[in-house]
């Protein structure tokens, strides 16, 4: 019978990485959020007409600074379902190196 060693005691430093961007992405998805409705308020707040030279630059710039923060959230997001596959994998290796370490010792204790 192998010993189940619980995940969180599994791969710590991936563990903390994988919290860490867990942590970073949503950070950057609000920052994202924010961005959208900021942007949103002063296209509204601002008459087209008066959206023109640098106010108009502003709100392009914040337009594409959405685009690439929201890209970002993009990728920690598939940076994080890598490192918990990572995680998983790494757990499911560490129980089996457990097990096959029991029966090595189950079998030299028996040859004694």
């Amino acid at each position: 019978m192998s010993k189940q060693l619980p995940t969180s005691a599994v791969s710590t430093p991936l563990k903390r990485a994988l919290d860490k961007t867990a942590t970073v992405k949503d950070t950057v998805k609000q920052a994202a959020d924010e961005l959208l409705v900021v942007n949103a308020v002063l296209k509204q707040k601002i008459p087209g007409p008066l959206q023109t030279g640098e106010v108009a630059q502003a709100l392009q710039k914040t337009d594409a600074l959405e685009g690439r923060i929201q890209a970002s959230a993009d990728d920690l997001a598939k940076i994080n379902h890598a490192l918990k596959q990572e995680v998983e994998a790494r757990a499911d290796l560490e129980r089996e190196l457990a097990a096959t370490r029991a029966a090595l010792s189950q079998t030299r204790g028996q040859r004694s």
